[in-house]
């Protein structure tokens, strides 16, 4: 997957992009959920994360309470020596990994800890959350490192101009 061309159209439609999602978010289509859910599943047909990983590779999850616990228990470690082990205090005071690439990434792109992978990454791209609208940032900042977020976006701008 050539996740650099991919960034460079994000890069390209970022302005068209932040225009349409502020407009969803000021007069949202009544089906937008029902569509969003229906525009991931396509895209998630056509993209293989397991051929990209480009989110484990750049950026990292927030860890929660409940992440580190389950995470913890399933490495078989106390909840402290995982937070000390591999998470940081970043400067909004979240739990992040200490580095990037994802210390549990595999070298076939697989993650050594999917079952009880953190949120963030089982929520990961959000391009099926309800209400995407109230996460237009995101989205947007998503395009850039996502393939599949990127033509959520495409595919969801193209159906909502197609209906007018």
């Amino acid at each position: 997957m050539d996740v650099a061309h991919f960034r460079k159209l994000a890069l390209k439609r970022q302005s068209e992009h932040r225009k349409f999602l502020a407009a969803l978010k000021k007069k949202p289509p009544r089906n937008l959920d029902y569509l969003t859910q229906e525009i991931h599943e396509e895209v998630f047909e056509e993209i293989d994360c397991l051929k990209c990983a480009n989110c484990c590779k750049t950026t990292g999850p927030l860890f929660t309470d409940a992440d580190i616990e389950r995470i913890a228990k399933f490495l078989r470690i106390r909840p402290g020596e995982f937070i000390s082990r591999y998470l940081r205090t970043d400067e909004d005071g979240d739990r992040v990994l200490q580095q990037v690439p994802c210390t549990f990434l595999l070298p076939d792109n697989a993650c050594s800890i999917y079952a009880v992978r953190p949120k963030a990454c089982r929520e990961y791209p959000h391009t099926d959350r309800k209400k995407i609208y109230q996460i237009n940032h995101l989205t947007l900042q998503n395009t850039l490192i996502c393939p599949a977020a990127y033509l959520a976006v495409e595919k969801l701008q193209r159906h909502l101009e197609q209906k007018k």
